[in-house]
């Protein structure tokens, strides 16, 4: 018999269809306040349907054999209003998948993975509304087309079988199809851009890099635009210029696709011309890193450090490196490994027996039917390779890194110098 949620005083619940629900499951919980999420179908005419049926009806609607509508994967988020507003889950649901796909999420195709917020009260429905609008703005700006989240009352909700639920727990190699645009939820406490003219002068294009330029577009008084500055720039090490400006317009010479709508606003330039933007920052640095990366980084590089991909051995870079020197993160030009502490392994890959301090991450990882650590830079939060308990003294570990994510900074002469007297 389908489950109806019944929120009750202390707690409350909203629907969201996502694609499959096990990873919108996973995302949900995470939150701050939120005290359950259940996988279930909502959205579709039949009242007892389960999950082989909604395959199966997805297959006759296909087919054009019948005009039912289906069910869609979704979740049933209950959470305490004390502790997170509605507004934060939906800023929540709009970044974690992309609600611009219809019948579809990511490769999961049909009416089945639809986008959708179901309500029960016109509050909800209210809210939920006045959110789409903020983010399209937001979507639009970053050349997203219109979403087609379907924003419904409640309908015939039903839960999913118990071997869906907390499905990424149970199954931590498990599949989930589940990914943003990238585009952050614009903050009630993020500045809009300065309607007129600051004093502020224009930045002169040619006094900046011709090439390559980031240009960080603030405003007085805002916040996260300090948050920015003493979160990344201050400790700024990365591979390409950057600059910042409170004035809104583009440098002298140069050009933006398109008006920016709020600040902070990093906006990435290439011979004068805007080839990408980052909109908004509240402390998500890893989400920063990974816009600039994927400018910075090559298509290799980028399989490696963000798809947790790995060089054939023999085959990467900074094998034979030997020179006294560090080697850095390729986005971020954080330290993560001295040359004196590298090692020939005979692996492959560059190897080393110790790592800058506080430069690396270690996560758990179950993929490929083994038990391993893997091992993150600290910095950017890339994927660099595993760590083995194979290795040298003093400390016998092995860290047995990528080479193609590596950068290596040679020690100037003068270093070298002081390191020998």
């Amino acid at each position: 018999m389908p489950n109806t949620p019944t929120p009750s005083t202390q707690t409350d619940t909203i629907v969201f269809g996502m694609g499959c629900f096990w990873g919108a499951e996973k995302r949900m919980s995470e939150i701050p306040g939120v005290i359950d999420v259940e996988s279930g179908y909502a959205g579709g005419d039949d009242e007892n349907a389960g999950y082989e049926a909604v395959l199966g009806l997805e297959k006759e609607i296909r087919y054009g054999k019948t005009d039912k509508r289906n069910h869609a994967e979704v979740i049933k988020v209950t959470f305490d209003p004390n502790k997170v507003d509605l507004k934060t889950l939906l800023a929540h649901f709009w970044e974690n998948h992309n609600p611009t796909q219809g019948d579809r999420q990511g490769n999961d195709v049909g009416s089945n993975y639809r986008s959708a917020i179901y309500t029960h009260n016109d509050a909800q429905m209210a809210t939920a509304k006045q959110t789409q609008a903020v983010y399209q703005t937001a979507l639009t700006q970053a050349g997203y087309p219109e979403i087609t989240t379907e924003i419904a009352p409640l309908h015939n909700y039903i839960t999913a079988e118990e071997y869906h639920q907390d499905y990424l727990q149970k199954n931590p190699n498990g599949y989930c199809g589940l990914g943003g645009t990238g585009v952050k939820y614009p903050s009630d406490d993020q500045s809009p851009m300065p309607k007129s003219e600051p004093p502020a002068p224009r930045l002169q294009g040619d006094a900046l890099n011709p090439t390559r330029q980031l240009v960080v577009f603030e405003s007085e008084d805002c916040a996260f635009c300090q948050q920015f500055k003493t979160e990344i720039l201050n400790d700024w090490q990365a591979d390409v210029a950057v600059t910042t400006t409170l004035n809104p317009n583009p440098p002298e010479g140069w050009a933006l696709e398109k008006a920016l709508f709020a600040t902070p606003t990093i906006v990435l330039f290439e011979n004068g011309q805007e080839v990408s933007r980052f909109t908004g920052y509240n402390g998500d640095k890893a989400r920063f890193w990974k816009w600039i990366g994927y400018r910075l980084l090559t298509p290799d590089q980028r399989r490696i450090a963000f798809e947790q991909g790995t060089e054939p051995a023999f085959t990467g870079s900074h094998l034979d490196e030997k020179r006294p020197g560090t080697f850095v993160d390729p986005i971020t030009g954080a330290a993560l490994f001295r040359s004196d502490t590298k090692f020939d392994s005979g692996s492959g890959w560059p190897s080393f027996f110790n790592p800058v301090e506080g430069a690396i991450t270690e996560h758990e990882d179950f993929s490929h039917g083994m038990h391993r650590i893997e091992v993150r830079s600290a910095s950017s939060g890339i994927h660099l390779g595993h760590v083995f308990n194979d290795g040298p003294p003093p400390t016998y570990k092995r860290y047995c890194i990528n080479g193609n994510v590596l950068k290596f900074v040679p020690d100037s002469a003068a270093a070298q110098t002081n390191q020998t007297e």
